[in-house]
């Protein structure tokens, strides 16, 4: 059972009091408040100025972000800062492409002084638990599942902008957030996984905003009755309810943790202090919890595999209408997936437990302990297995447990995170694939919506998914004889002091760095201009619009050191056209600079467009830039990826129009890039559509002023009609950056 309060309380004796305000609270405070203040250097409490204790980044974003700040006058890292290699690690697309950002991640980590974690050794989080998250402290990192909150410790997935700030000695600037209690008790029962866990509290959470951009703090009696990798597994799926952070109560369970990897002096015991205010709370008893499956396309669509088992026809029957809306009229050539129903039975395609939330030892070694002296057989149903890191592989073979993965047909792959993101085990064409990893998005696993691909994957617990391929592959929820989560297992860092380049407050500034000729430079950017013309390059009106809408996972993280290339993915598996409408705009907007800079008359292309917004190109020209602009409901759910935003930018982005922005991520990589985020009332019946003009007087002088909107008029066939463009809750230090046109220009 999960219980969802509608008001905030008090916590007194170990109870929620629901009559108390939050001015009764005092001085008392919750741990993630207390965390925050200690890391706060503004002397406003609501406005805060945070500095993180580390920074996290991997081989998708280390290199734009070091460009970036390269360009904004870096010289050495002022924090201690990790670049780990575990997304385009094994990623084959783009010949030497990788490997080349390989040599100039290390390359950095030596000039700059920072630590270089080579491919395959560990993905991000895995390493940052295991060598960086200590209780009490803040970790920011450039990847949105930046979560290390049952160590105590806050973590915040940011894009690129953000980490820049930090390594420019800057701060990271939000509003005091709220904190959600999440007061767990009971003890879950033997075959309920941290992943039923997660996927329980993210449907729950997900679709009614409970937790959105708050911080989640999770107490009480149940957490002691839980492993430390099974919190880590939960933890980190607080990203899926579109949280700001998450941070855990810490006890012996943690101290011990920290100790067997070296680092007890990281640990604090923490807990809320006596009287602390909680602007919600959620009460989980898991004793409740269930064995559950998160059908596609989103983690928050969970269901017990126990009540699907009931009627899989009809759960399969949404699937394949949320397919058919995601295809359109390529979905007509489409299989029928309630075909894999044999019996009134359910049979999957392919099985994978891998990366941050999956790969961790507790798990594999419970599924080790299931498949002993077992085999999954060889009925075409493959089972791969990806262990979080390389001390996690090897304490895996001194336990023995390896070889009883191996000997049961298990496949082991190494420390990858491309499960999650589709650069590994891409399902076949119709395949429904169950996958104890992060995320099901659409247009991740191979649900690239072209060509008429399609596949399904749905989000499990390994438990689940080791009892289902003993099975046949037929789903089935793990049941009463499943073993429990190791609490204590042991630890090696032989491998990082060996191979780790450990250059932390070592800068050596004349190291060369080694650039590959896939690395570019971000293009220049012009600061706002007085007023802005806009033309609607796409109009999305679907309910989210996520990162993986924006830039899709797979193929084109290979190129996301090079801004160009990049951008000619954006956008593309919603309409393939608009990167074409894009720069058709892009083009106009340079021929009014050209001719500005020459001081020439605004050729025709130029004025056309000003005609569309009622305007004359002669007059006007000068004052008034011309960009793109992307309608969506609500843009952003998803990853913490800036591509999804810089990539509008390189394009000639200028803003999106929106009804609200998914997380506080995907809106500060807007305006980090120089996108207005625009907010309208009323979205679901907005009119714009592509092709619509907007003409937007005195955006210059709104931002100066500090105005929360702005008016504006938008076009269609030569009539105007008055549009309000809202700027909400903008702090100074954002419209600077909108101002100078982008971060790059702010700090430079």
């Amino acid at each position: 059972m999960i219980k969802v309060s509608d008001k905030g309380a008090c916590l007194r004796g170990g109870k929620f009091d629901f009559n108390a305000t939050r001015e009764s609270a005092g001085a008392a405070l919750g741990i993630a408040q207390r965390i925050l203040k200690n890391h706060n250097v503004s002397d406003d409490a609501a406005k805060m100025s945070i500095r993180f204790d580390a920074l996290m980044s991997h081989d998708i974003t280390y290199v734009s972000i070091v460009q970036t700040a390269r360009a904004s006058g870096l010289e050495k890292f002022p924090v201690p800062y990790a670049f780990t290699n575990c997304h385009n690690s094994l990623c084959a697309i783009g010949g030497t492409i990788n490997a080349d950002d390989h040599r100039f991640g290390l390359s950095a980590a030596r000039k700059y002084g920072g630590d270089f974690v080579p491919p395959n050794m560990a993905v991000i989080h895995q390493y940052a638990r295991e060598m960086v998250a200590g209780s009490g402290k803040m970790v920011m990192g450039s990847d949105s599942h930046t979560r290390y909150g049952a160590l105590g410790c806050m973590g915040v997935g940011e894009g690129g902008g953000e980490l820049v700030k930090q390594i420019l000695s800057k701060t990271w600037d939000v509003d005091s957030p709220e904190v959600v209690a999440i007061y767990l008790t009971g003890a879950p029962r033997p075959g309920v996984g941290p992943h039923d866990v997660a996927i329980a509290l993210v449907t729950a959470l997900f679709p009614d905003a409970v937790v959105k951009n708050k911080v989640m703090e999770f107490f009480g009696p149940g957490v002691k009755n839980l492993a430390m990798d099974y919190r880590l597994g939960v933890d980190v799926m607080t990203t899926e309810t579109a949280c700001l952070s998450s941070v855990w109560s810490t006890d012996e369970v943690v101290r011990e943790w920290l100790a067997v990897h070296g680092r007890e002096q990281d640990y604090k015991e923490l807990n809320p202090d006596e009287g602390a205010w909680y602007d919600r709370v959620v009460e989980v008893d898991l004793s409740t919890i269930e064995p559950m499956i998160a059908l596609p396309f989103h983690p928050s669509l969970g269901v017990a595999i126990a009540d699907f088992n009931k009627a899989p026809l009809d759960y399969l029957g949404e699937v394949e209408a949320r397919a058919r809306k995601l295809m359109g009229d390529k979905y007509a050539n489409v299989p029928d997936l309630k075909s894999k129903v044999i019996d009134g039975k359910f049979h999957i395609d392919q099985a994978t437990v891998s990366g941050c939330c999956g790969g961790l030892y507790g798990n594999l070694a419970v599924v080790a302990g299931m498949l002993k002296g077992k085999s999954i057989g060889a009925g075409g149903v493959n089972y791969t297995v990806y262990p979080a890191s390389q001390p996690v592989l090897q304490e895996l073979i001194k336990t023995g447990a390896l070889g009883d993965l191996v000997n049961a047909g298990v496949s082991i792959r190494t420390a990858f995170c491309g499960p999650c993101f589709g650069a590994g085990d891409v399902p076949g064409q119709n395949c429904f694939s169950v996958r104890h990893v992060t995320r099901n998005f659409a247009h991740r696993e191979g649900s690239k919506g072209a060509g008429g691909q399609i596949s399904y994957v749905a989000l499990m617990d390994a438990r689940s998914i080791t009892a289902t391929m003993l099975n046949g592959g037929f789903l089935t929820p793990a049941g009463e004889d499943t073993p429990d989560t190791p609490k204590v297992y042991g630890f090696d860092d032989t491998v990082y002091k060996n191979n780790v380049f450990h250059g932390q407050g070592h800068a050596q500034p004349d190291a060369e760095l080694v650039r590959g000729p896939n690395i570019g430079d971000w293009p220049d950017m012009i600061a706002m201009p007085d007023n802005l013309v806009l033309k609607v390059a796409i109009a999305l009106r679907d309910k989210v619009t996520t990162t993986d809408d924006f830039i899709a996972s797979g193929e084109p993280s290979a190129f996301r050191s090079n801004p160009e290339r990049m951008a000619e993915y954006t956008l593309r598996a919603k309409d393939p056209e608009y990167v074409t409408r894009a720069k058709a705009i892009r083009e106009v907007e340079r021929a009014r600079q050209k001719a500005l800079a020459e001081g020439q008359a605004m050729p025709a292309d130029v004025a056309a467009l000003f005609q569309e917004a009622g305007l004359d190109a002669a007059k006007e020209a000068k004052g008034t830039g011309i960009g793109s602009v992307v309608f969506a409901v609500y843009p952003g759910d998803g990853s913490a990826r800036e591509q999804a935003a810089s990539c509008q930018k390189v394009l000639g982005g200028w803003g999106n129009i929106a009804g609200a922005y998914a997380t506080k991520r995907y809106r500060s990589n807007c305006i980090n890039w120089g996108l207005l985020p625009f907010v309208v009332d009323d979205v679901e019946n907005c009119p714009l559509e592509t092709g619509d003009v907007v003409y937007v007087p005195g955006v210059k002088q709104a931002l100066e002023s500090g105005a929360e909107s702005v008016k504006g008029t938008w076009f269609r066939n030569g009539k105007g009609t008055a549009i309000e463009l809202k700027l909400p809750g903008m702090a100074s230090e954002e419209r600077k950056i909108l101002l100078a046109g982008c971060l790059i220009n702010h700090y430079k």
